[in-house]
């Protein structure tokens, strides 16, 4: 099939992308290359596909409502999948109007796209981030998500509801995938297994927050590819079974319309990820011990019975092997190479 893939310079988004293209669907790739983190990485992520056969690139911006609308027309994909986004949590509480035209704006541009273009389904990137001060654990889908602690948590839940509205208006299969801290290979620069692997190889100390106490649910990157490709190819239809008087979260009894986590079912505490590093990087860490960030959630934990059950799949790689393969890519990348 032809799949609009946004985001296809991004972590995430690369290797959805390549993992298409393998299989032998056509991908429209379309990304801003904003200068939030190193371009540089961006374009290496897109080297490795973009001269692929059957891949097609749109240099554009979300926010830009008439490129995306021309991206629609002259492509014509039958099916979108939207990764792109202004990532990171704690950026927002400096530049709120950079995620509201990336992650509101732009989002309604592509429900917009697929709204006038009769796309079949739409796949978008939400994020635990949305279960916010809850603190019942493991996370459900059929939790309520309404106290976001961080902008970037409450962009993400507009999304949410913005495709709920379209699925009912407009008869738009919607599939939401929560993510559950995502790291790997090609991963951000931002985040932090990605900063202390830089700063334990420079012999600078870390800053573990919480006193690294807060357990999280890794999950390799891998592990998300493998749960988008296979939300994308199921479709969701409405829950016969959901009813107004006691309205579940996770599904829609007046819109094709879902909502899974996906993240690893094993959370790890923040120290023994640190130590998992170590092992890897043959080298200690200097920890610089801090509380925990206005913003943050203490622990999150993935309940993915939901997409056990409707897509067939769980992520599976333990974090011992996903930060091993992480710290081979980033020595080759970096330590070996001209970067």
């Amino acid at each position: 099939m032809k799949v609009l893939v946004t985001g296809t310079a991004g972590f995430i988004g690369s290797h959805v992308a390549m993992r298409l293209l393998a299989r032998g669907d056509e991908v429209v790739g379309l990304d801003n290359m904003s200068d939030y983190y190193d371009v540089t990485l961006k374009q290496a992520r897109l080297d490795r596909f973009a001269d692929a056969a059957g891949y097609t690139h749109v240099h554009a911006d979300l926010a830009d409502r008439d490129a995306v609308e021309q991206v629609f027309a002259t492509h014509k994909p039958q099916r979108v999948i939207n990764l792109a986004a202004q990532a990171g949590v704690r950026y927002a509480a400096t530049n709120p109007h950079v995620y509201v035209s990336s992650n509101v704006t732009g989002f309604l541009h592509i429900l917009e796209g697929c709204r006038h273009h009769d796309v079949e389904h739409l796949v978008f990137a939400s994020t635990s981030s949305v279960y916010g001060a809850n603190l019942k654990m493991p996370f459900s889908e059929h939790q309520p998500t309404e106290h976001p602690l961080t902008l970037y948590a409450a962009t993400k839940k507009a999304n949410e509801q913005m495709a709920h509205s379209y699925a009912h208006l407009y008869g738009i299969p919607s599939t939401g995938l929560r993510f559950f801290t995502v790291y790997g290979p090609w991963g951000r620069p931002d985040m932090a297994l990605f900063l202390f692997t830089k700063a334990i190889l420079a012999g600078e100390s870390i800053k573990v927050f919480n006193h690294g106490h807060h357990k999280r649910s890794f999950t390799y990157v891998d592990d998300i590819v493998e749960g988008v490709i296979r939300t994308l190819d199921n479709v969701p239809g409405k829950n016969a079974s959901w009813h107004g008087h006691a309205p579940d979260p996770a599904s829609s009894g007046v819109a094709p319309y879902r909502i899974y986590n996906i993240g690893n079912e094993q959370p790890v505490q923040l120290l023994r990820y640190i130590e998992v590093l170590e092992q890897c990087l043959g080298k200690k860490a200097q920890m610089e011990m801090l509380p925990l960030q206005a913003g943050d959630v203490p622990d999150t934990e993935a309940d993915v019975s939901e997409l056990i059950a409707n897509v067939g799949y769980r992520p599976v790689v333990s974090v011992e092997t996903g930060v091993q393969t992480f710290v081979n890519w980033y020595q080759t990348y970096y330590e070996k190479g001209s970067r």
